[in-house]
């Protein structure tokens, strides 16, 4: 009986932090969080193969940032298996997926995708560093 009792305890408590107004009443969302990991076909070096895939690698990014649907993006700077992270601000994870799945290193199988979604104050943004 103390189990239930528990369990019940503990489900209404995670309920309760998942509110639609976050700390200080912000609007909550879920955003998709990718984390590009080393993939089967990763080897290190730069050879002009490996300079076109990161080269369409970019672009790719570029073009995901360009339609609004990209908030953000960039590499870890550790040299470990995980290298990079993107934040997509879409309907759904199959519109994330359908994005970051045409990048030509996660093609070749030089990068893998590990997806996340994550619970944070509704449109958040980056701004550029004024001139």
């Amino acid at each position: 009986m103390n189990r239930i009792l528990v369990s019940l305890a503990a489900a209404l408590a995670a309920a309760a932090i998942l509110p639609a107004a976050g700390p200080g009443e912000y609007e909550m969302t879920t955003y998709q969080v990718a984390f590009l990991r080393k993939g089967p076909a990763w080897t290190p070096g730069n050879t002009p193969e490996l300079q076109e895939i990161q080269k369409g690698h970019m672009a790719n990014i570029q073009k995901m940032a360009d339609t609004g649907k990209l908030l953000i993006a960039g590499p870890f700077s550790d040299g470990g298996d995980l290298r990079g992270m993107l934040i997509f601000r879409v309907e759904t994870l199959e519109e994330a997926k359908a994005l970051a799945e045409q990048d030509p290193a996660v093609k070749a199988g030089r990068l893998v995708l590990e997806w996340h979604p994550w619970f944070a104050a509704k449109n958040i943004t980056v701004t550029a560093k004024a001139p």
